[in-house]
């Protein structure tokens, strides 16, 4: 068991905060055990089939048998939702000492694996190569693994925080965590997180407690030493949901929706056009076309520029996607 013990003031600076980084790391858990999540297995087929030439040897190397990874590759975001290069630079200012203690307690009692082992047992230097080679290889890995997915990722763990914020603020810290996850329990102001692999009690003293949902996390997991702030990532709400393929868009549903003459319209401005130009294809008045224009771009679905003497009217991003039938969240 692992206890945060959190003062009035700790729960006042609870927060929350999106962390690319942490959902880059762990989702190596699930590359290296598929049987671990059955819902990320859709990902993890097309995931292996695009590594190429990444050393996914070295990459799975960092995850114990336990599934527990280094706390260096995960630091506490800084700001709400740091960019995945802020994270990776803090990650290369890591001390080689830092470096190898964590590989070692990450894999502990088991010795490191062979594909780490000669860079530990080395000198800061040796350490210190393997920490940049690390890094390299991990951005690799997420421009080619996590960042195609990334929107969407995000969009689940908005999601999640919006809920939580509103559980924090119906019921306070006893709500917030009582359906967070079964291993999570609250009591006499110490979060008590069950089934880890260590036993340690920590005083927030002041630095409040970060909360960051996750996509991968299939528990709750807190930093491994007892020196590091305290923060928790815990599994998101709505992961089920991640993969599911949209279903086929209904043809009719556009005109359902605006109209048939708007839904028309919509279709037709694919390129930039006049008013004018719109008016002769569809077979009605200029008044008309832009009666339906000013609708249409007062809901954010096409854009205007002026061109000379005419205003040249073109479907925005959301017309594209609605036009699609692919209109995100």
């Amino acid at each position: 068991m692992i206890s945060f013990v959190l003062d009035v003031e700790d729960l006042a600076d609870t927060r929350f905060a999106l962390s690319p980084l942490h959902e880059a790391v762990l989702s190596l858990r699930v590359l290296r055990d598929p049987g671990l999540s059955a819902l990320h297995l859709p990902w993890r087929r097309a995931v292996l089939a695009r590594l190429g030439a990444l050393d996914a040897g070295l990459l799975l190397s960092l995850v114990a048998r336990r599934r527990t990874v280094p706390d260096f590759l995960t630091p506490v975001p800084a700001v709400f939702a740091p960019s995945f290069e802020e994270e990776l630079a803090v990650v290369r200012r890591t001390e080689p000492e830092l470096v190898r203690r964590d590989l070692v307690a990450t894999h502990a009692p088991d010795p490191v694996p062979e594909a780490l082992r000669l860079f530990v047992a080395g000198d800061d230097a040796a350490v210190a190569g393997l920490r940049d080679g690390l890094c390299e290889l991990l951005r690799r890995y997420w421009e080619s693994a996590i960042e195609p997915e990334w929107p969407r990722m995000r969009l689940v763990l908005e999601a999640d925080m919006t809920y939580r914020a509103r559980r924090l603020a119906l019921g306070g810290a006893r709500l917030l965590f009582a359906d967070m996850h079964p291993d999570l329990r609250w009591r006499g102001g110490v979060l008590h997180i069950d089934r880890m692999i260590s036993r340690h009690r920590v005083a927030a003293a002041g630095r409040g407690l970060l909360l960051m949902p996750s996509v991968f996390a299939h528990k709750p997991a807190p930093p491994l030493s007892p020196e590091e702030p305290p923060s928790l990532v815990y599994p998101s709400r709505g992961v089920a949901t991640l993969w599911d393929t949209p279903p086929a868009a209904d043809p009719t549903a556009l005109a359902a929706l605006l109209g048939a003459p708007r839904a028309r319209l919509l279709v037709l401005l694919a390129e930039p056009s006049a008013t004018v130009e719109l008016a002769r294809r569809l077979r009605v008045t200029p008044s008309a076309v832009s009666q339906h224009l000013r609708v249409l771009f007062a809901g954010g679905l096409v854009v205007r520029a002026r061109d000379g003497r005419q205003v040249l009217y073109r479907r925005s991003a959301l017309g594209d996607q609605l036009v699609a039938g692919r209109a995100a969240p």
